[in-house]
């Protein structure tokens, strides 16, 4: 019986739950990296914002990375260090504070750099973001150098001769991605980019690098920077992966509060909702891992008529898509007992809505000593004072 399992009674449902242990888990293997590569490799708030527990990252990495005003106010005012700042978009009423809270600031579009770099001066580093025009990225969803990308400047719209201020490119071409994916794309980078190279002082290669999975070959990935480092020395080189710090660091419980079968098909309804907390689930789509249960790979009626203990999992809002299946599980779902949604730490707590004043999860860390540290109860004025 895990950690989690043994300590299930005291944890309110649903319940968003960081476990400790697994995120200095990732943390030293993430400082590991950036020590032996030389790199620096910063956290990313669109993949995981949970600010309660920056003293614990504040141990291993030093900034973060914003693409927001708020984000940026994050990075400063709970993770204490400014933020490296990018957005496809600033706005003249937003640019100053955002300035404020920013060490670097990369711009997405030689216009935007035009109307906005003359205010920054020696207050922050300026960089541009550039498309590199290749991806392995399948889901085009997440690809940000598909044809016709908003994200980027094309190697063709380059000045040879770049303004002085520019210090640095920030190129972003990865999700969920391996080290030979990595490698694979750095060939086209520099292709594409390192004719500029020499009037940089900085290269930022982006998300996407999930060097805490399992089968990450991490090696590669040192390999691979250090390599590139011995043909730029003057660069310095930053990654902002957001899912490798918090990947599979903690699940999402909840109970399953009704079981309703229609065409001999059992879904069981649960206290938490797929388009509200999991919402990844239905756009990438992927099935979550749950706990003693099977992912089955065919999902029609057949297979759910005829394989025992075999579940649709329903959410609780009134969105007909709401629901995901099928699972086989070790036993007969109860009305009541408890499901736990593995690996709904990253992306997803920043992703949640309130759709359809569905309560949402509440936030915790399962400490490594087994005691359990509430964030964040959510109540009905959370979800009124949104709506005004």
């Amino acid at each position: 019986m895990t950690l989690l399992e043994k300590n299930i009674d005291k944890i309110p449902s649903p319940c968003y739950v960081m476990e400790e242990a697994l995120l200095r888990r990732n943390l030293e293997l993430i400082r590991s990296v950036a020590q032996r590569a030389d790199v620096e490799i910063i956290l990313a708030f669109k993949a995981f914002a949970l600010w309660k527990s920056f003293p614990i990252f504040r141990e291993y990495i030093t900034h973060t990375t914003a693409s927001s005003l708020f984000e940026a106010r994050l990075a400063k005012e709970e993770f204490g260090s400014k933020a490296h700042t990018y957005s496809p978009a600033y706005t003249e009423e937003e640019f100053e504070e955002i300035l404020n809270c920013s060490s670097h600031i990369t711009f997405n579009s030689l216009t935007q750099y035009e109307r906005f770099a003359s205010r920054v001066q020696e207050r922050a580093s300026v960089g541009l973001r550039v498309n590199p025009e290749y991806s392995e990225i399948e889901t085009e969803l997440y690809n940000p150098c598909a044809p016709g990308s908003r994200f980027g400047i094309l190697n063709r719209d380059l000045p040879s001769a770049l303004p002085t201020d520019i210090e640095g490119f920030h190129i972003h071409c990865h999700c969920e991605s391996g080290s030979d994916v990595f490698a694979r794309t750095l060939l086209h980078i520099e292709e594409k980019f390192s004719a500029w190279f020499d009037q940089l002082k900085w290269i930022n290669f982006g998300g996407g690098h999930l060097m805490t999975r399992k089968d990450y070959d991490v090696e590669l990935l040192v390999n691979t920077l250090q390599d590139f480092h011995h043909r730029y020395p003057h660069l310095k080189v930053i990654l902002e992966p957001g899912s490798a710090f918090a990947w599979q660091t903690g699940p999402l419980v909840a109970k399953v509060v009704d079981i309703v079968e229609n065409y001999g098909v059992k879904t069981a309804i649960v206290n938490a909702s797929f388009t509200c907390h999991m919402p990844d689930c239905l756009e990438m789509p992927y099935k979550p891992a749950i706990r003693h249960a099977e992912t089955l790979e065919e999902d029609d009626i057949q297979t759910a008529k005829t394989v025992p203990n075999t579940y649709r999992i329903g959410g609780n809002s009134c969105l007909s898509g709401d629901f995901l299946g099928l699972w086989q599980f070790d036993r007969e779902l109860q009305i009541g007992e408890t499901l736990i949604f593995e690996d709904m730490i990253h992306y997803t707590t920043v992703k949640t809505t309130m759709f359809n004043g569905i309560a949402h999860p509440s936030i915790g860390m399962l400490h490594e000593d087994g005691t359990f540290e509430l964030f964040r109860r959510f109540n009905y004025e959370d979800y009124r004072d949104r709506m005004c």
